[in-house]
Parts: C-alpha cells; structure tokens; sequence
C-alpha cells in the first residue's frame, strides 16, 4: 500500500489517551486521534465536522489510514503545573459543572499536564493514493496551523518528507535519516530502534509485544467527544547505523527530500553515499557516515 511519510518533532508535544479534568497524561508515541486531528484542522474542518462521512462513499476517510511509528527519539516526559483561576474575586472566577460560581477558598483550579520533551517520531501514513496526495497538499498549505496534541506545540520543519510512497514501511528501515539522542556507539553497524505497528509485523513474531490504546475518535465534538480502543504491537529493529544524521539533522533530511548527496569533507572517504550511490553494497559492512 503506498503511503506518505511524516516527520514529528518539537520541543513539547503531548498525545493523550485519558486526559481528563485536573490531570492531563500523555502516551509515549503519537495517537492515532491526535493524528486524525491535525489531518482535518489542515483540512479546516470544525470540530463537529472532521469525522463526518465522504458523500461520494459514505465512508470517513480516515479510517482508511494505517500509521507505522518509528521512534527515532523517545523524549523525556515533562509535567507542567497549571493554576487558573487564581488571586480572582468571588462570582469573578471560575464556574461549577451546575453554573454557580466556585467557592471563593476553591477559586484556584490546578491542573497538571504532562508533555514529551525533545521527542522526534518518523511516520508512515498509508491509505487510498487520492487521499494521501489530498493531505500532502492540505498539510504543506494547512488551514488551520498543525500542533502535535496541544495548540502550543508547534512542529519543526519539514512535517512532510516524502509524498506517496510504493514502500514508506521499507524507507524508515532502510533510507530515511535518523534522529538520535547520540550517535551509534563506534564498531557497531546498526542501532536498535523502536517500531510501533497496528499490523503486528511478520518479520519479527518473537520479538515483538503488545498493548490496547483507548485512541481511535469516534467523535470529536467538544461535548461529546469518545473513542474506542485498538491493539498496537511493538518491535525493535535493527537499522543500519549509516542512517544516523548528525546535527543539524535539517541537513541530512534536506537531502533526503531532494534525493541529494550531503557534501563531504573527508578526502579519504569511500562512503557510497558520499560519491553519489543510492545504495551501499549489501555485500559490505555499513561504514560510518561522514559528517557534512
């Protein structure tokens, strides 16, 4: 199935599962509502209209899509202490569920929120070719602007890496850079690193585990907002160390997008990609990339 990749990353980002009132958590990856989120404000959709069904199909688009996470950098998880309310009057301050204003000793509503800092996760979205080429377009001229879980997480750039793909599963293992907390420890040819599948993958039956999430929408409408559950499976795979980009990271995915060679400066380089091969020799060790 083709599909688009996507790249998350930013200093905050926050994907909950049961936020709710005073507590606000976070899942370590990116759910599959905040997704479908960001897809229909890029739309500019309302709220109340994002899951409404296609007329041509009757069928919502978005449950046609399947999403592959790599965790290139998992974050570190980051809570954050809110007051509202606070240092307000009576009858100035915050309302009960009933209307009534809150009593003057509980005018302060605290809340925490817990975010991913410094977190980077590598998509593929994979879906009928019409629509994926639709959110290519949507995404890199939104309506509204994408945020990662919460408005005030903004994404870094590029959001979009590549249009449809035959094989965008195929790429985040073998081509697209890597975002690492560090680089691959010296001797060693690939880092371990975690995938996160709605179909559990059948090149790593024993390797892998599972868990149900609570983050499929049913209903985005602010007063009657749900979702149902589904089973995600984890794996971790061994990706070739060659794919670590170093910082900046912009200059190794700048030449991904554009299928560029990064300039070297390394005279006794005999890196593939440094001389232009798309492709090392399978039959050869992966030899450590050279910095631009």
């Amino acid at each position: 199935m083709n599909g688009i990749l996507l790249r998350l990353a930013a200093p905050l980002m926050s994907f909950g599962e049961h936020a709710a009132f005073h507590y606000r958590d976070t899942l370590p990856f990116p759910s599959r509502s905040a997704l479908i989120g960001m897809f229909a404000a890029a739309e500019g959709c309302a709220r109340e209209e994002a899951l409404a069904p296609d007329p041509a199909t009757g069928k919502v688009p978005y449950t046609e899509l399947e999403f592959t996470v790599r965790v290139d950098r998992p974050g570190t998880r980051h809570t954050d202490f809110h007051t509202v309310g606070g240092g307000r009057g009576h009858q100035k301050g915050l309302h009960t569920s009933s209307g009534e204003y809150r009593p003057a000793e509980k005018s302060t509503l605290v809340s925490e929120r817990v975010y991913l800092a410094d977190a980077v996760f590598t998509l593929a979205v994979q879906g009928p070719d019409r629509l994926l080429e639709h959110l290519v377009h949507r995404l890199e001229q939104p309506a509204f602007a994408p945020y990662l879980g919460r408005r005030a997480c903004v994404p870094h750039e590029p959001l979009v890496l590549r249009g449809p793909h035959p094989d965008p599963v195929s790429e985040l293992l073998h081509h697209v850079p890597l975002t690492l907390s560090a680089p691959p420890r010296p001797g060693h040819s690939t880092v371990p690193v975690t995938f996160i599948w709605e179909n559990p993958p059948t090149h790593v039956p024993a390797t892998r585990s599972e868990r149900e999430v609570a983050d499929v929408p049913t209903d985005f409408t602010p007063t009657r907002r749900s979702h149902r559950t589904r089973r995600i499976c984890y794996s971790t795979e061994p990706l070739p160390a060659t794919l670590y980009a170093p910082p900046p990271a912009l200059t190794e995915l700048t030449a991904y997008i554009h299928q560029e060679t990064p300039p070297c400066d390394q005279p006794s380089c005999r890196h593939p990609r440094c001389h232009g091969d798309a492709d090392p020799d399978p039959s050869q060790p992966p030899q450590p990339r050279c910095a631009p």
